[in-house]
């Protein structure tokens, strides 16, 4: 066997102090790079590219935008705003009703109030014996009254006010 000549031995000695070196500092310039990173990162961008593509390719297929993801059509996206539109004016009405019933129940107790108003300022009537109930602008006079001329008198009342249509009657003299 040759004997191995000591400048090789000293370049190799000295090319494993450099990797060696090289390898506690975290530097790999020099050295050889680890293999399987490379096959990974070709992997994962092949199966992007293949992913892209498909989309491409499906879009194209059926005649959509090519980058549009499927779900999602210019259809679709109509119909959703056309479903949501339909519920907020669904919940509008409902607000528009509620809005509604409450005018009618503050003209209602407006009406009431009215006529209760006036009864007390008359010599004739005792409101305080008369119950006024408004449904509308339908009045409803119901109680106990001293005289006939006193019922005429609280329908007249009741008739006069702005706002009421009909008077119902269920006055009894005592």
């Amino acid at each position: 066997m040759d004997p191995i000549p000591a400048t090789c031995l000293q370049n190799a000695l000295k090319r494993r102090a450099e990797v060696y070196e090289a390898r506690r500092a975290g530097f790999h310039a020099n050295l050889n790079p680890p293999r399987i990173v490379f096959p990974a990162m070709r992997t994962l961008v092949l199966l992007a590219l293949l992913g892209v593509g498909g989309l491409v390719a499906y879009n194209y297929n059926a005649g959509r935008d090519l980058f549009q993801l499927p779900g999602t059509s210019a259809a679709t996206l109509k119909n959703t705003a056309r479903e949501t539109s339909a519920e907020v004016k669904g919940a509008a009405a409902g607000v528009h009703t509620a809005v509604n019933r409450a005018e009618a129940a503050v003209t209602a107790a407006a009406l009431t109030s009215k006529i209760k108003a006036k009864m007390a300022l008359d010599d004739v009537v005792k409101a305080a014996d008369i119950d006024v109930d408004t449904d509308g602008s339908v009045v409803t006079l119901t109680g106990d009254v001293g005289s006939a001329g006193e019922r005429r008198r609280a329908v007249r009342i009741a008739t006069e006010t702005d706002g009421v249509t009909k008077v119902v009657d269920r006055l009894r003299v005592r």
